[in-house]
């Protein structure tokens, strides 16, 4: 089972493309939400949601697994034992992909499951039939439509007695090494908002919640160690913004907080701290992306951070909720960029770029195979992250989005054109607005044919159809500019692996994939690899763009042959594993081939000099035979360096040497509302605003309000839902939805409460998390549920 068999293809597609540029189209029914996302091969995507709720049925329990089909937009459910509640994941070498970590079994209603584990979680729980996934490691081998799915071949493996990692991880970050082993850092020991008691007296640990350290997979005999830089950025460091850099070194982002980190001796090199103290991590949840990399910029590695979150420390609060209203508090517009290790050996240093053009928390950028990048989903206000109270809405009925701590979907994608000149890099011009919120828990991915499946969206504890931000389970297709063109480049001649460095090959793409002059198609052509990544809460772990140097000669008959580069001589610059082979002319796309990058082994990768490539060779009165109308995108064909695209000089002979969101009216209509309403249920309450404990863990039982603050089980809560009023309350997209008066009247996810089973918070005994914690028995060493 664990010995994949990755089949690489080429995908062709009809010369007719049905998909409007700049338009959303239906992905259909994805049956679980879609919290995380891969593309497994030329026909499959594999989706991942938290065990929770969800009507479609496997094995006589809720699916929270599924692929959907590439072809027919079908989704079928998949079995998954443990709980995959925000793990992390990442590729293989050999075309297989693989999670890691996640939560505690779980119970309907977020609450722990049935078999108490004695850690303050669960191993099993009867009703949903999930078992504890905090430190499993789940892997998959993509399979194709010719395959039986029926097959064990074909299905998780999903065996922590067999497979797991040394400790818990819940929001561990994930990065693949030179020789395609992965790095895991960092992570939730059960998890919360953010990752801190209060007071924080422990950063280290955290009582015993925090997991400060890094593994390997494979281990390799190599133990959990600390990670000093886990410990300075306590409380915002979930899901670590990381990037292998040429060095071996990697790139960690964490807080405001960035380094250098050497995964071979643990040394760390600190670098500038984030300008503004603008967080990007979750639950912050910037958009972040490595930037293409080309033989223009030498193949250097580049960062960009975007949107997030400046909330001061005083406002994030702890593992319970944050301390402020988040979906009052506006996005950041800001973006920043880094080089980590600058070619001319300077020091690093960050640099402002253009401001996107509205905030966005939880936006996520998909780099597009013309060298652009995306970015979808997210909201203009808040967090990510859920929870049924702030430290200044005491009261979950007082909530106005249900339990989002995010307000303001933002609908129309952004495209960002790195190579732009400063001040014009951001664009939505004929893009249209999706009217499904994407928030907490959606999703986004390149797809084969280079359009974009947007999923996703579950600001929620469990399954909840009609809260104001209900779960999602509507998938979108997205189509970039370039859908425009009805005619696509057919390429042929990519083989199914590419090595580091050695001979080159040559690609044909005949005159039918292009109109005009075939020397200006042929000056204007790329050769790109992009990896799509493993996608979960805004990051796409292991996404890069990578454009192979190439020449061509212009051929009598029209068609163009390619002479193409390997990858360059260094796998830290792209680690091995499956990625897709995109051909552009003229800025238009061929479809994805699929292909392996390396030797399909966790070993080190053998490498070969720079490929050398003969010059071009051009032929005056070569032109290709496709309709002029079928093959403009409408942009200007430019490469990855911002002018128009010439391979005639890019000959990479030195490559080793250079290498060593309209949204929230609403909620301003209903701050004075609420306020009134929070300052008078303060008045006939003893709870301080920020009810957290200073008691020091492990001295107390877990009442409402316990273990500083409280650990739970989910992102910020659990929480028994039942809605009491009609469907009308959810966010359609309108103006009119957000600011009627319909969403400032008082609404309730639980029964009315009754003033004998209230507890401290006002919430009801029987549908309190805390309460049910606290009745139950902990070995725990720090004393807690979770």
């Amino acid at each position: 089972m664990l010995a994949s068999i990755f089949l690489p293809a080429l995908w062709l597609a009809s010369p007719v493309i049905a998909g409007k540029a700049g338009s959303f189209a239906d992905g259909g029914n994805t049956q679980v939400s879609a919290m995380m996302m891969f593309v497994g091969n030329k026909d499959k995507v594999y989706i991942i949601d938290k065990a929770e709720g969800n009507a479609a049925q496997i094995k006589e329990h809720p699916a929270w697994g599924a692929v959907w089909d590439f072809n027919t937009h079908q989704t079928e459910v998949m079995d998954i034992k443990t709980n995959v509640f925000c793990a992390s994941g990442m590729h293989l070498p050999n075309g297989s992909y693989v999670t890691f970590g996640g939560n505690g079994a779980i119970a309907p209603g977020g609450n722990i499951g049935s078999v108490p584990n004695g850690q303050g979680a669960a191993s099993y729980d009867a009703t949903y039939q999930d078992y504890d996934g905090s430190k499993s490691i789940r892997i998959l081998n993509p399979c194709t439509d010719t395959d039986d799915f029926t097959s064990t071949n074909c299905q998780w493996f999903d065996n922590p007695d067999v497979l797991s990692m040394q400790k818990k991880r819940w929001y561990s970050a994930a990065e693949p090494l030179g020789d395609g082993s992965v790095a895991l850092i960092g992570g939730f020991v059960n998890g919360g908002y953010i990752n801190r008691n209060t007071p924080n007296t422990d950063p280290e640990l955290e009582g015993g919640a925090a997991e400060p350290t890094y593994e390997f997979y494979p281990s390799n005999g190599r133990n959990a160690t600390v990670m000093q830089f886990m410990i300075k950025t306590s409380g915002l460091n979930a899901y670590a913004h990381t990037y292998l850099m040429p060095s071996g070194k990697m790139l960690v982002q964490a807080n405001i907080s960035t380094m250098l980190w050497d995964p071979d001796s643990n040394t760390e090199t600190d670098l500038p701290a984030m300008p503004g103290n603008v967080a990007r991590v979750y639950p912050a949840s910037g958009a972040v992306a490595m930037l293409p990399l080309t033989p223009a910029n030498n193949y250097t590695p580049t960062v960009i951070f975007c949107g997030g979150s400046d909330m001061p420390d005083s406002l994030w609060g702890n593992y319970s909720f944050p301390n402020t209203d988040t979906w009052l508090y506006p996005a950041s517009k800001d973006c920043q960029r880094i080089t980590p290790e600058p070619a001319d050996g300077s020091a690093p240093v960050y640099v402002q770029d253009d401001d996107m053009i509205e905030g966005r928390t939880m936006g996520q950028f998909i780099i597009l195979p013309d060298g652009k990048m995306l970015v979808v989903n997210g909201g203009l206000n808040g967090t990510a992250g859920y929870a049924t109270n702030t430290g200044t809405t005491l009261s979950y009925s007082q909530m106005p989005f249900g339990m989002s701590l995010a307000s303001g979907p933002v609908g129309t994608p952004a495209l960002y054109d790195p190579n732009a000149p400063v001040g014009s890099r951001w664009s939505n011009s004929g893009f249209s607005t999706s009217n499904i919120a994407r928030l907490y828990h959606s999703s986004a991915i390149l797809l084969p044919d280079a359009s974009v499946l947007i999923a996703g969206s579950n600001p929620n504890v469990d399954v909840n159809l009609t809260t104001y931000f209900p779960t999602t389970y509507q998938a979108e297709i997205f189509y970039p500019a370039y859908f425009s063109a009805t005619t696509r480049p057919i390429p042929s001649g990519i083989p199914t692996t590419l090595s580091y460095g050695g001979d080159s090959f040559d690609i044909t793409v005949p005159a039918s994939s292009y109109s005009g002059s075939g020397n200006d198609a042929a000056d204007n052509t790329t050769v790109v690899v992009v990896r799509p990544g493993w996608t979960t809460h805004g990051m796409n772990m292991g996404q890069r763009f990578l454009q192979l140097n190439n020449t061509y000669t212009v051929n009598s008959d029209g068609s163009l042959t390619l002479h193409t580069a390997q990858m360059p001589p260094n796998p830290n610059i792209f680690q091995p594993g499956p990625a897709m082979v995109f051909v552009v002319v003229n800025g238009i796309p061929s479809n994805g081939t699929f292909v392996i990058v390396g030797s399909g082994n966790v070993e080190t990768q053998a490498t070969a000099g720079a490929s050398v490539l003969p010059a071009s060779v051009l032929l005056s009165g070569a032109s290709g035979s496709a309709d002029g109308s079928s093959t403009s995108s409408g942009d200007n064909p430019t490469n990855s360096s911002g002018s128009t695209v010439s391979h005639t000089a890019v000959i990479v002979g030195t490559v080793v040497a250079g290498i060593i969101i309209l949204g929230v009216i609403g909620a301003l209509i209903g701050v004075c509302a609420s306020r009134r309403r929070r300052a008078a249920a303060q008045k006939n309450t003893n709870v301080s605003s920020y009810a957290m404990s200073n008691t020091p863990l492990g001295s107390k039982t877990l009442g409402a309000g316990g273990y500083g603050g409280g650990l739970r089980s989910s992102d910020s809560s659990a929480f028994s839902l039942q809605r009491d009023f009609n469907d009308s309350q959810q966010w359609s997209g309108s103006s009119a939805n957000l600011t009627g008066d319909g969403r400032l009247s008082p609404y309730h996810d639980a029964p009315p409460y009754l003033e004998d089973s209230r507890g401290p918070h006002g919430m009801s005994m029987e549908l309190d998390p805390y309460a049910a914690q606290s009745r139950m028995s902990t070995t725990s060493p720090h004393g807690q549920g979770y």
